[in-house]
């Protein structure tokens, strides 16, 4: 199994209290334990630093410096140790130019396929361009069409500046006889009876004839005459099969600027200037500020009703709408909807002399200002729609012109990685063309075969990286490596199984004893049963979390685990604990009280009717890509959300039951080192007045403006409150690092003077929670806030961890937490996105128990999950599948759990089923369910 060690003696990284732990070579193990105990700090933050680092000085002084490398890590020593590559759940991107397919390094060897074997298409005929001489023309018309009548023709450059009658009178002259407009052929006389458009595609036949060896002269001469009438280029029309193929003698490309030459790699990249669609810059879609999202309209001018400006406060908003309201004689207290449509246009779009508009200031302010938060608060109010001119597909319309077996390249990279898979085994080439062909084939279908081995078959290449979730990111990176075949590397994965249907877990497992036979060791941070079973070797960290954790709890294998009494996770394997014992007696669930979506097609779902019952916990479950996400955030979620915002929608009923509808997903809470866990929960503000309030803060004037890092006063100026200072490396991405002023404290030292307790304002922002809630016990207010913290599992994130340090699922539940600290009025739809990321078999447990209290107060609960511990658990399950991509977007199945659990084609069903009922005391409790 191993042949050596990766030995790590005294670690004090984070939480890590100077442990010691051997970790086999050449094996896949599995780092466990209670969320926050350490594991990714002996994963990321000591195997990978260190694993980094010492590559890293391997090289020359010259390229360290362009290295972002991570602290040395905190231990005595570690040996043993490999070059190391981290896969983790932020390893995606939020950049809009990357893709499936550029990720994976797919695209690139496809720009070469097409650049080195592609067919030029006419952009005007959409018939196959040759560029050859006229004897290799004429060879080629002699081989192909053997004793076929043809006619060659001469495409005509129309200028309508011209009259129609002077240019066919200019062709009469010539002495031919027949042209062909618009596919048509007519006797030049009655083509002087159809005028030319601004459409019109003109054509002179220059001889028609049947191809044969001795008609070879002939050929030529013809050919000769038709490439000089038509600038270098001809047509040949089959008359059997009537069809057209065009011909150039020159490498200038018909109706453009380009020639042949221009056809290189960089031509078909849509992040390349030579290739981007010239109006969206490669990026298929454009932002811009929606009337809908910037205005309130029930609101009136003085209340609020731009809704950007209400929030950032603007200065001289008063001044301006009082100037406004005399010229346009309205009244500042009038909702926005019922002023006149004139003077919303006014208003939103500007007229000179008398105001430059809403809108166009908005977008002045993006274009012009320098400030991060200025623009993440703007991007609130801003819409994405599709680029009218490449219609989203990135590329210049000439590089769509070129083609393989008829498809061009966004064509190709629009197909589902198993279609693909199949359209590349059926092309076939020449001898000389198949040398070029085999290479690039057999490195693409590889790394599709990749694709498909980690259950990604229903994604497309030209999937924006940014659109995956967090074990699809990791999967897809994975991909990649495995394509370069590289052997005695250490691998780091944090939760590879994320959005991982159980029925793919086997696959995912394989792919990674795959990198590990090739030589390689595989570290991987996961909490799933099914991989813990797999590994070669298991470290059980704990036995809590943040201060209460950063211990080896047990170390070996499953067995070792399983016999190791202290070990939490052991107890699971051991069937001594319950991670979510199952309900005694379910909620009724009735359709006749249900949210209902009619003929539903977004993506790949089928004309779905749904019914989605309200009150109770509903799952909706299925295989990656079956429509799960499709279904409730990209349908349900707007649909809902427009019809709460008075706007109407026909395709929905039931909205009726609900005021108010909350999406807990895992993006961010903040792009910035500003937004922390403490901020968003609303506790900061609490703490900042009591420190307010004390004698000393008092007897300075200090208000609680003065402890906030975002104002000017108290913070440290030298990086505006951040902690951090931003270098840009110019074409490099930015580096952040520690303010070496405040030392990343935040404030500076006048603040900092101020103390509750022995704590600076900035100690308490370093605290865990868990630390927080002890700290704060006796004010019940801020004590709240932070037990809600301490509810969803989260004792050991400080207070003012930044958001950009925080990973998908930890996002996740802090908005949960803010969800559980608001009053419930039984009017609330929640919709959570599988948020048992990140948690262990006893942390689940803590999140059921929330949802089922969000339920018990008469709330609608949905959540898409594939953990089955929270499907058995749910009232009615919504069932999708079979497959994912096109094979998907169909109901299997819809019920309680045991109902899904029966269903003979859900892949949910079966893992149900054994979850269900593996024990005696399953089996007991079924008789006592509502079904």
């Amino acid at each position: 199994m191993s042949h050596g060690l990766i030995s790590l003696r005294g670690v004090r990284v984070h939480n890590l209290k100077n442990i010691s732990v051997d970790i086999p070579r050449n094996a896949l193990v599995v780092l466990t334990g209670v969320s926050g105990s350490g594991k990714s700090s002996l994963a990321f933050d000591t195997l990978y630093a260190e694993g980094q680092r010492r590559y890293a000085e391997s090289l020359s002084a010259y390229a360290r410096q362009f290295l972002n490398l991570m602290p040395k890590p905190d231990c005595e020593a570690i040996s043993g140790l490999s070059p190391a590559i981290a896969i983790n759940q932020k390893g995606g991107t939020h950049n809009p130019r990357s893709t499936v397919g550029t990720v994976t390094e797919i695209y690139d060897y496809l720009r070469v396929l097409y650049t080195r074997l592609g067919t030029v298409y006419s952009p005007t005929t959409d018939s196959p361009i040759s560029f050859m001489t006229v004897p290799q023309i004429c060879a080629q018309l002699i081989k192909t069409h053997q004793n076929k009548r043809i006619y060659i023709l001469a495409p005509i450059a129309l200028d309508l500046s011209l009259p129609s009658r002077d240019i066919l009178t200019t062709v009469k002259q010539a002495g031919f006889q027949r042209v062909r407009l618009d596919s048509h052929f007519y006797e030049l006389e009655e083509a002087f009876f159809h005028p030319f458009t601004q459409d019109s595609i003109l054509a002179v036949v220059i001889d028609r004839c049947c191809v044969c060896a001795e008609q070879k002269e002939r050929l030529l001469d013809s050919l000769e005459t038709a490439l000089q009438w038509g600038k270098g280029r001809t047509e040949i029309y089959d008359c059997a099969t009537e069809t057209t193929r065009a011909y150039s003698s020159s490498e200038d490309w018909p109706g453009t600027t380009l020639s042949a030459k221009d056809i290189t790699p960089a031509f078909f990249s849509f992040n390349n200037p030579k290739g981007a669609c010239p109006d969206c810059k490669g990026v298929g879609r454009h932002s811009s500020f929606s009337v809908s999202l910037v205005v309130d309209p029930s609101k009136s001018l003085l209340e609020g009703a731009i809704k950007p400006w209400a929030r950032l406060g603007q200065e001289g908003t008063r001044r301006v709408f009082k100037r406004i309201a005399e010229r346009l004689n309205i009244s500042l207290t009038a909702p926005f909807q019922t002023l006149s449509s004139r003077v919303q246009r006014i208003l939103l779009e500007g007229e000179p002399g008398t105001f430059s508009g809403i809108i166009p200031h908005l977008e002045r302010q993006w274009t012009t200002t320098e400030s991060t938060w200025l623009r993440e608060e703007l991007s609130r109010y801003q819409e994405s729609i599709i680029c009218t001119t490449c219609h989203g597909l990135r590329l210049r319309s000439e590089a769509l012109c070129v083609k393989v077996s008829q498809k061009s390249i966004a064509e190709v990279s629009a197909l589902p990685i198993d279609k693909l898979h199949q359209f590349l085994h059926t092309l076939f080439f020449s001898d000389q063309h198949a040398n070029i062909a085999e290479p690039l084939l057999r490195a693409i279908k590889e790394r599709l075969q990749f694709l498909q081995d980690v259950g990604l078959e229903y994604l497309t290449l030209d999937r924006t990286a940014c659109t995956l979730s967090g074990g699809e990111s990791q999967r897809i990176h994975l991909v990649s490596r495995l394509g370069t075949g590289l052997q005695g590397v250490l691998y780091i994965l944090d939760e590879p199984s994320i959005g991982l249907h159980k029925r793919d877990n086997d696959r995912l497992i394989r792919t990674l004893q795959h990198l590990r036979d090739l030589g390689n060791t595989v570290v991987v941070v996961e909490h799933d049963e099914d991989m813990i079973r797999a590994a070669d070797y298991i470290v059980d960290l704990g036995p809590g979390a943040g201060q209460y954790g950063g211990n080896i709890v047990c170390k070996g294998t499953l067995h070792d685990l399983q016999q190791c009494p202290e070990s939490l996770t052991g107890a699971y394997f051991r069937d001594e604990a319950h991670t979510a014992p199952l309900l005694t007696k379910r909620r009724v669930i009735s359709l006749e009280k249900s949210l209902r979506l009619n003929n539903i097609s977004t993506h790949n779902l089928q004309a779905l009717d749904v019914a989605i019952p309200i009150g109770g916990i509903i799952g909706i479950s299925g295989v990656s890509g079956s429509g799960k996400s499709s279904l409730i955030l990209e349908t349900l979620v707007p649909r809902l959300q427009k019809m709460l915002n008075k706007k109407g929608d026909k395709d929905i009923e039931g909205g009726e039951y609900f005021e108010r509808l909350t999406t807990v997903d895992q993006t961010p809470i903040g792009r910035t080192p500003r937004s922390n866990p403490i901020v968003y929960i609303g506790g900061f503000s609490l703490i900042r007045e009591l420190f307010a309030s004390l004698p000393m803060a008092k007897s300075r004037g200090y208000t609680a403006k003065r402890f906030s890092f975002n104002l000017k006063g108290g913070r440290c100026e030298a990086c505006q409150g951040e902690g951090v200072r931003r270098i840009e490396m110019h074409f490099l991405p930015p580096v952040l690092v520690q303010c070496d002023i405040c030392q990343g404290r935040r404030y500076n030292l006048e603040t900092l003077s101020i103390k509750f307790r022995g704590k600076s304002i900035a100690d308490i922002l370093d605290m865990s929670v868990i630390e927080a809630v002890d700290f704060f016990c006796n004010f019940s207010i801020i004590s709240s806030k932070l037990k809600t913290l301490q509810q969803v599992g989260l004792t050991y994130i400080t207070l003012g961890q930044a958001a950009t340090t925080l990973s998908g699922g930890e996002a996740q539940r802090i908005k949960l937490a803010k969800e559980v600290s608001r009053r419930q009025n039984g009017k609330t739809l929640y919709v959570l996105d599988e948020p048992t990321t990140g948690l262990h078999f006893e942390d689940v447990k803590k999140l059921l128990s929330i949802l089922q209290n969000l339920a018990d107060h008469g709330n609608t609960v949905i959540v898409i999950e594939h953990n089955l511990d929270i499907l058995k658990n749910v009232d009615w399950i919504i069932d999708l599948g079979p497959e994912g991509g096109d094979k998907g977007g169909k109901i299997i199945a819809e019920g309680p759990p045991e109902v899904i659990a029966r269903a003979p084609h859900s892949y949910t069903g079966q893992a149900l089923a054994t979850a269900l009922f593996n024990s005696q005391r399953d089996l007991s409790q079924e008789k006592s369910l509502h079904l």
